[in-house]
């Protein structure tokens, strides 16, 4: 049995953040879970709602800790231009000030890069790491200049980007790019997935996170930080895996795991069904894949 919380809140430098909690009812010893969301329109903690049900229902009791970022759900939304380093130091505090405890990292797609800056600054917090359908490996090795980071953000933090952002809510575009790029089947884009989007997309402001990360600032060589990371390490790809940038639409899943191993001091992988965002169109499935990882990281 356990117990989920109402959604809780930590000042961080300023800001008032918020974060979800599920502890079991009697306590545990289990490494917790930290539960690191994708950016996007109207993406938030909300993203991780069918991992964390599905993980309980198949009777696994790891503390289970989801924060909302900056710039994303319930946390303040400052007009910032964020960098992955900016979303890892944020997280670094909350593991300190919140989670108290070494916890396993499970992070979505290409916010990769702030799970592995997270390691980079506080190797000790991070017990573990599953990576759910990482980035094509080109967009992890290869950086992009500055000046073009900042000439988008300028474009996007304008009028026209406000503009776009009205456009890019609307329930027709997340449902087009949605089935597009994001999940196996059309089948898969049901009106759950859409109103998460279309709430977490209400406040104009969330659209600065979205911009920044659209602005590439996450576009660096991670190549040197991912091979001095010494935690055991899960990378989970979905059998349908695709790229949005054309570095890696030439990637099969196969392929684009071989890369990530071979840079991994401690990696290993699993291939499921599914393609982009496997904790939700996947759940079950993703947690039967991701639980022996994690016991074994606990015994």
């Amino acid at each position: 049995m356990t117990t989920a919380t109402a959604p809780q809140f930590y000042s961080y430098q300023g800001y008032q953040c918020s974060y979800d909690q599920v502890l079991p009812a009697s306590g545990s010893s289990e490494l917790p879970l930290l539960l690191i969301h994708p950016i996007g329109v109207g993406l938030s903690r909300q993203f991780w709602q069918r991992f964390t049900a599905e993980w309980a229902r198949q009777g696994y009791g790891n503390p289970i800790y989801s924060p909302d970022l900056l710039g994303c759900g319930d946390s303040a939304m400052p007009r910032y231009a964020y960098h992955p380093i900016d979303w890892a130091k944020q997280l670094q505090y909350f593991v300190q000030t919140v989670v108290q405890r070494p916890a396993i990292a499970l992070v979505q797609g290409a916010l990769l890069p702030v799970a592995v800056d997270l390691a980079a600054l506080q190797p000790d917090l991070l017990a573990g790491l599953v990576l759910c359908g990482p980035p094509a490996w080109p967009l992890m090795i290869r950086d992009t200049p500055s000046w073009q980071h900042r000439l988008s953000w300028n474009v996007f933090d304008s009028p026209f980007g406000a503009a776009f952002y009205r456009y890019a809510r609307r329930s027709q575009f997340l449902r087009s790019f949605s089935t597009r790029q994001l999940f196996a089947t059309a089948d898969g884009v049901d009106e759950e997935w859409l109103a998460l989007l279309q709430e977490g997309a209400k406040n104009p402001a969330s659209r600065h996170a979205v911009f920044a990360f659209l602005a590439g600032f996450w576009r660096q060589d991670y190549t040197a930080k991912m091979a001095a990371m010494q935690q055991p390490t899960l990378v989970v790809m979905g059998d349908r895996a695709s790229s949005i940038s054309r570095e890696g639409k030439q990637e099969t899943p196969a392929e684009r795991i071989a890369d990530y191993l071979k840079c991994l001091p401690k990696g290993e992988s699993v291939t499921i069904s599914g393609r982009n965002v496997l904790p939700y169109e996947s759940s079950v499935e993703f947690v039967r894949a991701i639980a022996p990882f994690i016991q074994r990281l606990h015994s």
